[in-house]
């Protein structure tokens, strides 16, 4: 199936007491490049995410964030410093003691100063983790995936049409041909007779602008090479493996011969045929930039 090597994924879970989301975007790339935004506490598991989107996408640069919001209980636990309190309180006791004062430290501010109560984070299992983010993450690339597969559709329809109509272009050039051929042959004729009236003109010097200007007129394989790799392409677009590179490489092949067409050919009809032709071959090849 053709894919689109754009798009965009998203899912979501939970793994104790934690709201766990991973987005995944893609654009486009000769090769598959994964950049990975994970929390620091996880970037053990790099790997092991990166080896989930091999298995689900060959190309393109994908950026997948992962996030986790989690609940005080999830997160930490409240823990109390007793020397740092006892610190505090030894401290307000000489103080009130210098100023005549019997007043104690209540417990509403000696909890409030700096130390006394502290968050511990608590210990996470990674390898618990990872099957639940990995589970995650390949929600999100199935969702990546089908709006990569209705884009891919989308666009293999667009170079469908395309190739129908460089079809009809190379189909009107080889309509043609007849009348081409014909006016080649007059050339060489032509071309014969003024070589038969050079003194020094031998069998081989013959021979070899004969070939030469032969050669050069005709197009009937360049048409015939064209209308294959028309059907190629569309062999292509059909196969259930990614094809964007066979794709790209074809389309310059088809490229590469529309220009031959252009340099070969003399006639001004032809000339607008290819022009037109060239210009859709260009369309093509920017769509199929966008194909995995």
């Amino acid at each position: 199936m053709t894919r689109s090597m754009t798009g965009f994924g998203k899912a979501a879970g939970e793994f104790n007491g934690q709201a766990i989301t991973v987005e995944v975007s893609a654009v486009n790339s000769r090769y598959l490049d994964c950049n990975l935004r994970l929390p620091p506490s996880w970037s053990a598991l790099d790997p092991v995410l990166k080896q989930t989107i091999r298995k689900h996408i060959q190309r393109g640069k994908l950026t997948v964030t992962v996030n986790r919001k989690r609940t005080m209980s999830a997160a930490k636990s409240v823990k109390f410093d007793a020397g740092i309190a006892q610190q505090y309180l030894d401290a307000a006791k000489e103080l009130t003691s210098m100023i005549g004062s019997y007043e104690t430290l209540p417990l509403s501010v000696l909890a409030q100063l700096e130390g006394v109560l502290y968050h511990e984070e608590a210990d996470e299992d990674l390898s618990a983790v990872e099957p639940i983010l990995v589970e995650i993450a390949e929600e999100a690339l199935a969702q990546l995936d089908r709006m990569r597969a209705n884009e891919g559709k989308a666009l293999a329809d667009e170079i469908r049409q395309r190739i129908q109509l460089i079809r009809q272009g190379v189909a009107a050039i080889e309509a043609r041909l007849p009348e081409l051929n014909a006016m080649y042959e007059e050339r060489l004729r032509s071309r014969i007779s003024e070589l038969r009236t050079e003194t020094n003109i031998t069998d081989e010097r013959m021979a070899i602008e004969v070939a030469l200007m032969a050669d050069k007129s005709d197009v009937t394989e360049e048409v015939v090479r064209l209308k294959a790799h028309l059907e190629h392409l569309e062999e292509i677009l059909g196969s259930k493996e990614p094809s964007g590179r066979k794709l790209d490489f074809l389309t310059q092949e088809v490229h590469r011969e529309v220009n031959t067409l252009g340099v070969k050919t003399r006639d001004a009809n032809v000339a607008k045929d290819v022009l037109g032709l060239k210009a859709e071959v260009e369309k093509m090849r920017e769509q199929i930039q966008n194909i995995e």
